[in-house]
């Protein structure tokens, strides 16, 4: 057939290099599938009338591709189940119901295989259709979840294998065409696929993925590299046999049964060589490389020791991978060495087990599913479970290898990737719902959402995403989130970050609510006092606030009294010029003035005011200070403020006691205005139980505030007693409430 033997040739510019071993992986994979009679030829005649005449995405004709693929798997040792999938995979995409029509033809597991082949194919297309429309914000994000969508599609190996031969098959027809290459899809094969080639050890397309790739990337630099190659080729494999077979033969005879090869050396690797290192070609050491194979690690340094004492060592230029080997477990020795005209020579020494190592990894292990304990290729599985951790060990270290990230453990459980209508790949947790997604996307747009659409069809706002699948959200120009998305018994929302978004706009809400009921407190008694012209930032000053807002809220909140901002409001009196007189300290007793020179406090018609700071009550001991203009300031004997006072004017402290009312005064019993101190656990109702319990002590409540930090309230009541003494009893009770931790005067 004609795209067989377009299959046949090597990928244009490499003609020059060796052929590689095939890799054992690829048999594994291929013996995955369960055989059956004539099954490639049933295949194809199942599939040509369905796709003889339907041409791919990309241009080709699909049963020419699904030719070319099955005839690539063919060539590097993939079985007949293998090579009959690939037309099966293409034959799917014609069919109404793929699965209950391949799987009863074919069975199950060639049904599972097409279907879930066809889904990751639909979901990359999209992915590189978003690429080169520019509808992706940031390309090298889209990069990333493309690989791990890729790892999400790839517990079974034979869907990699599938789309690995078929991107190959694409570049190869390209090549052989001259047509025209979406750079979206030449990145992705560099960035994505050949890498995943290269991890688990299939390097037949690896490189060949490699060289295209970049060829349709940067068609200039490719050439000039191919052409220098093409310059010295002749000479170069000519010198190459000749030095292989001294080194082989030399070896032998100092007893190392040793088997030298010639190395391959690719233009993608050469060029990514000369820009990582900055040199010219003419300075690449490894451009003449040979690979030497012996049976023990003894012989490896027997064999470097005579390769050092044949030929002149480039010191610089020297690993020792065996006694440390790379992260991946790769041990080799790597050393560059020069003949007698100067040419560098890169060798490499490594034993038989090394080198199928590096060659395939433990990538066999992928036929886990069929292979059982008896294994393919001469790797051993001694269990599904042991086979499985190997697969995904290795998946893991590929996408480290791209992303540098060492935590992915969860990769497989715990995420999963899906598509926004501009196909941008979005990363949601397992069970991720439409609800979630929509905030992923964006915060407003989970605000607003109030409907999906899942590959097309209306969906509940609680239905699990499944990989793959293209999310649209139905939204209103305005809206806000439901308290049901928070109850986790009716299943909306799974994202931590989603959940958090929630919380955020319901506490908002509460918030401004507060700010406005703030306000109105405060509008309100401007308008009382008159003060309605004042800023609303300049009292917030004026009281300690950064801001109008932070007062509003605090107000809002109970936790700053109105009475304070009265305070503000109202200025002191101005003053008179009789207010600077100081009443000085009676030194006789004076009529009416109460007895043995004291000020009584309540009698005579001096002025006497209780201090504001520490709220004496009877029968506190006080002590007075003269003020200017306000008469005597009556402070208990303990407050901080009356200390430092008479300490700085110890001239201006009196004397004084409580007083009794005399037989003309009124008989209606004083009440002193006093501070509680309360601390509490905080919790729903603790304001109103302790206010009952004063209502019940008949004790009058004439001021509260509070404030809540971290689950701790504090609170200070300010009540009107007659006696201090008798407050002991109220405070007592207050202790009793629920969640009070202490309870003080203040």
């Amino acid at each position: 057939m004609k795209s067989l033997t377009a299959v046949a040739q090597p990928a244009p510019g490499a003609e020059f290099l060796p052929a590689e071993p095939v890799s054992p992986l690829v048999a594994a994979t291929a013996n995955a599938l369960p055989m059956q009679d004539n099954v490639l030829a049933r295949a194809r005649a199942f599939s040509v009338p369905l796709i003889a005449e339907e041409t791919l995405d990309t241009g080709e004709n699909a049963l020419v591709h699904a030719d070319a693929v099955a005839a690539i798997l063919k060539h590097i040792g993939g079985s007949e189940a293998m090579q009959a999938a690939a037309y099966l995979v293409h034959t799917s995409e014609q069919l109404n119901k793929p699965r209950e029509v391949i799987g009863k033809a074919f069975g199950e597991s060639y049904a599972v295989l097409a279907v879930e082949t066809v889904a990751l194919m639909k979901v990359q297309a999209q992915a590189r259709q978003a690429d080169a429309g520019h509808l992706v914000d940031d390309p090298a994000t889209q990069t990333e979840n493309i690989r791990k969508m890729l790892l999400a599609f790839s517990r079974d190996l034979r869907v990699v294998m599938l789309r690995l031969t078929s991107r190959l098959q694409t570049l190869r027809w390209y090549a052989a065409t001259k047509g025209p290459v979406s750079p979206a899809v030449a990145r992705e094969s560099l960035q994505v696929f050949a890498p995943l080639a290269n991890r688990l050890g299939i390097w037949q397309i690896k490189w060949e993925l490699e060289d295209l790739a970049f060829r349709f990337l940067e068609p200039d630099t490719y050439k000039k590299i191919a052409k220098l190659l093409d310059e010295t080729r002749v000479e170069r494999e000519l010198y190459m046999v000749s030095l292989r077979e001294r080194l082989e033969s030399e070896l032998r005879a100092h007893s190392i049964s040793a088997t030298v090869a010639g190395r391959p050396k690719h233009i993608y690797s050469i060029i990514k060589k000369m820009r990582g290192k900055s040199l010219g070609f003419d300075q690449l050491f490894d451009i003449r490389a040979l690979r030497v194979v012996v049976p023990t690690v003894k012989d490896c340094y027997a064999a470097l020791s005579f390769v050092h004492e044949s030929f002149a060592p480039v010191e610089s230029e020297f690993d020792d991978y065996i006694a440390k080997p790379k992260p991946n477990g790769y041990q080799s020795l790597h050393t560059v060495v020069r003949d007698e005209q100067g040419r560098a020579i890169e060798i490499q020494i490594r034993t038989q087990a090394m080198h199928d190592h590096a060659e395939n990894g433990v990538a066999a292990h992928w036929a886990y599913k069929e292979a059982g304990t008896k294994g393919y290729a001469g790797v051993s599985a001694t269990s599904d479970y042991d086979a499985k951790i190997a697969v995904l060990r290795q998946l893991l270290a590929w996408r480290k290898d791209m992303v540098g990230q060492t935590q992915d453990s969860g990769l497989f459980d715990d995420h999963i990737y899906v598509l926004t209508p501009n196909a941008a790949v979005i990363e949601l947790p397992q069970g991720a719902t439409p609800v979630d997604f929509a905030y992923s996307v964006h915060t407003d747009l989970g605000h607003r959402c109030r409907g999906a659409k899942v590959d097309g069809q209306m969906v509940t706002l609680n239905t699990a995403l499944q990989n793959g699948q293209t999310v649209e959200i139905v939204s209103v120009k305005e809206g806000r989130p439901s308290r049901d998305w928070l109850n986790a018994e009716l299943g909306y929302l799974v994202s931590s970050r989603a959940k958090a978004k929630v919380r955020a706009w319901f506490n908002a809400q509460v918030m401004h609510e507060t700010v406005s009921r703030g306000r109105e407190l405060v509008e309100k008694l401007l308008q009382r006092e008159g003060k309605t012209s004042i800023r609303h930032d300049d009292l917030a000053e004026l009281l300690g606030f950064k801001t109008a807002e932070a007062l509003f809220e605090v107000v809002g909140k109970d936790e700053l009294s109105l009475r304070t901002i009265e305070n503000i409001l109202r200025p002191p009196e101005p003053l008179q010029p009789d207010d600077e007189f100081l009443l000085s300290r009676p030194r006789k007793a004076t009529e009416g003035s109460g007895k043995g020179g004291v000020l009584v406090v309540g009698v005579d018609s001096l002025m006497t005011q209780l201090a504001k700071c520490c709220k004496p009550a009877p029968p506190d001991r006080i002590g007075g200070f003269v003020t200017r203009g306000k008469g005597v300031s009556v402070h208990r004997h303990d407050c901080s403020n009356f200390r430092e006072m008479c300490a700085r004017n110890p001239e201006r402290s009196i004397d004084v006691e409580w007083g009794q009312p005399t037989s003309g005064q009124r008989s209606t019993e004083a009440v002193y205005p006093v501070d509680v101190a309360v601390e509490a656990h905080d919790r729903q109702g603790l304001l109103r139980d302790i206010s009952e319990l004063f209502a019940r002590d008949k004790t009058n409540v004439i001021g509260v505030q509070t404030q809540s930090v971290k689950g701790t309230a504090w609170m200070t009541f300010t009540v009107e007693v007659s006696d201090s003494g008798k407050l002991a009893k109220v405070l007592a009770s207050v202790a009793t409430v629920s969640g009070v931790r202490s309870v003080r005067r203040k």
